[in-house]
């Protein structure tokens, strides 16, 4: 067995270390797809998904299933390592990977006309803050959520803390 040292490429991601940070980056892996699936000179836009546009089940005359499978199932990816932005609009799109209209492909290339603006940006992690803390009101009355977020540069753990509210029996 060989020391090659320290990771800098895993899973088609690029690791970049500082003293208190981890960037992750797929950066090379969307530049192939645009060029694969031919959205290289695309005009880029500032959200992945506009909210006006109501998705629905498809009536009418289906675009390619194949096509579109696999354009969302690149985004998928992305969208689960790297890129959680677009996770929302990824999610929207998998509900009609059986039977896509017209509609759904236009929102699938604003994904990528997304993608497009912002293909240099990258999930960081970092040391700070120690922790974090949440508020939530979930029962009716003022519940305290701790979030520990322990980071350093190799692992990632979130610790969730709810204290149980003594008005609830």
């Amino acid at each position: 067995m060989k020391d090659l040292g320290p990771a800098d490429m895993i899973l088609r991601m690029k690791i970049s270390k500082s003293s208190n940070r981890i960037s992750l980056s797929l950066t090379h892996s969307i530049e192939r797809m645009f060029h694969k699936f031919d959205f290289y000179n695309s005009k880029p836009i500032s959200t992945p998904y506009d909210s006006s546009i109501a998705l629905k089940k498809n009536m009418g005359e289906p675009v390619s299933q194949l096509k579109y499978s696999q354009l969302r199932g690149s985004l998928l990816y992305i969208s689960n390592r790297t890129r959680p932005d677009i996770s929302y609009a990824v999610g929207r799109l998998s509900r009609y990977t059986s039977n896509p209209s017209r509609e759904h492909w236009t929102v699938l290339e604003s994904v990528f006309r997304y993608l497009r603006g912002i293909i240099g940006y990258c999930l960081t992690y970092t040391g700070y803050p120690d922790v974090m803390e949440g508020y939530s009101d979930a029962t009716g009355s003022l519940i305290l959520t701790v979030l520990s977020l322990l980071l350093d540069m190799y692992s990632c753990s979130v610790v969730l803390l709810c204290p149980r509210n003594p008005t609830n029996k």
